[in-house]
């Protein structure tokens, strides 16, 4: 069996791994790429291998750099089955045909403001093209065994990073070899999903790095967003909380409404502003086993939010002038109706805008939190008065530390290790502490690789 990096290596945005032997070929991972221009421009290129030439693809989790080119890839030939836990399944039917439509529109912005280099500037993929992919879907429950091609069988186990997040096991039938790819390891005290699952067998580990080199502030993130919407309120303006649609506005929608019950905040509007953000709340409140919060509680969520579902009401909140809190996606504001927040809000020093996580390089909330003055929004430079605050306590991705107590939980004891989903540095210190700490034989994966498994 081979192992193929196709991305996710170098960067931690378009995780994708290929799997092969003699006869099948299997894809762990889907993602687009984001971030600067020229890993966007990844996204246009002819996909490493033929598409159709791809028997099974296998998620990781819904999260659009590790799914996201599903809808490219099914419409240039694919035509396999697509197989992932229950709710990635249920994220993947809000988060793809939102992708597409994003897509779409943002062609068409930019077609009408003449600010693309193309005469007609076309969309990667449409929201026909993700309802298309979706009819390729298979779901399974944690800890099922199935085989997505002949001769390789594959289980789920929970990696804690969001909703339906999952390690994937891969066992090659042949050569009798385990693989294991961690998608994206969560936090061992997350606020509101469970720690992952620690793993007990590997051959190989394919192992994320995304805070490679760092460890999260040990501040607390309850006292530290008291502060700043207060302190926002108290001036009259208006605190805007750019986040990812699924996972962290659910937790952000969970704390505010907590420290306002408790009297930290004052009393105020709390919007919702994204319909993919609105619906992953929905299923978040009905897969409530599957993390910390009761049902009571993602009630409470659900009554005390305002959901803004139209683009009319999108437009009428844009013209708010009184202290609110709005949440609105997406959480590198890489794209969506946040960047129409950002226009208004940016230039008036009364307002905040708190990102939650973190912002990789080349975006805008990577500018924003590193001080930018301006920022390019729809081909305008727009001056940055607002406070800018990044709260990285809230992360959803465990940091060095974090990964290094999953995997010691286990009895892991793998002959190679390969680190991927990191910048080159972040992903070398990982590198370094894996091997220090535990001895083993441990690499840093590069772009279109392939080793024997």
């Amino acid at each position: 069996m081979k192992l193929k990096f196709l991305g996710g290596a170098g960067t931690v945005t378009g995780s994708r791994y290929l799997l092969s032997d003699d006869k099948h070929r299997m894809l762990v991972d889907c993602g687009m790429y984001q971030g600067v221009k020229n890993l966007r421009k990844r996204n246009w290129a002819r996909f490493p291998v033929e598409p159709s030439s791809i028997n099974a693809v296998v998620l990781t989790h819904a999260h659009i750099d590790h799914s996201g080119y599903l809808p490219a890839l099914v419409k240039n030939g694919f035509k396999g089955k697509v197989y992932c836990t229950k709710a990635t399944h249920e994220l993947c039917k809000v988060l793809l045909p939102d992708a597409g439509y994003l897509q779409e529109e943002d062609a068409k912005y930019a077609f009408r403001k003449g600010f693309s280099k193309h005469d007609k500037p076309e969309p990667l993929f449409t929201v026909k093209d993700a309802e298309e992919a979706l009819k390729h879907f298979e779901s399974l429950h944690y800890h099922e065994r199935f085989e997505p091609v002949k001769g390789m069988e594959v289980t789920f186990t929970p990696a804690g990073h969001i909703l339906g997040s999952s390690c994937v096991h891969v066992h090659h039938r042949g050569s009798d070899r385990t693989v294991v790819f961690s998608g994206d390891v969560g936090r061992q005290n997350d606020v509101i999903m469970r720690p992952p699952e620690p793993i007990n067998k590997a051959d190989v580990l394919v192992c994320e790095s995304t805070y490679g080199d760092r460890l999260h502030a040990e501040s607390d993130p309850e006292s530290e967003l008291a502060k700043i919407i207060t302190k926002t309120a108290g001036r009259g303006g208006i605190v805007l909380l750019p986040s990812f649609a699924v996972g962290r506005a659910q937790m952000l929608l969970y704390l505010i409404h907590k420290i306002m019950g408790e009297g930290r905040i004052p009393k105020m509007p709390v919007y919702l502003n994204s319909p993919m953000a609105i619906r992953a709340t929905e299923i978040f409140s009905r897969h409530h086993k599957e993390h910390k919060l009761s049902a009571g509680q993602c009630g409470m969520i659900d009554e005390n939010t305002e959901f803004v579902r139209t683009v009319d009401e999108s437009i009428e909140l844009n013209a708010v002038r009184y202290p609110c809190i709005i949440i609105s996606a997406s959480g590198m504001a890489s794209g969506g109706r946040v960047l129409h927040h950002l226009k208004t809000l940016l230039p008036n020093p009364r307002n905040s805008i708190v990102f939650a996580g973190f912002q990789a390089p080349g975006t805008r909330g990577d500018a924003l939190v590193n001080g930018a003055e301006s920022v390019k929004i729809h081909g305008e430079h727009w001056p940055v008065k607002a406070e800018v605050h990044n709260l990285d306590s809230l992360s959803a991705h465990g940091d060095y530390n974090e990964i290094l107590q999953w995997l010691e939980a286990g009895t892991l004891k793998p002959e190679k290790v390969y680190i991927t989903h990191g910048e080159m540095v972040a992903s070398d210190v990982m590198r370094k502490r894996v091997r220090d700490r535990f001895g083993w034989d441990v690499e840093v994966a590069e772009l279109f690789d392939e080793v024997d498994i």
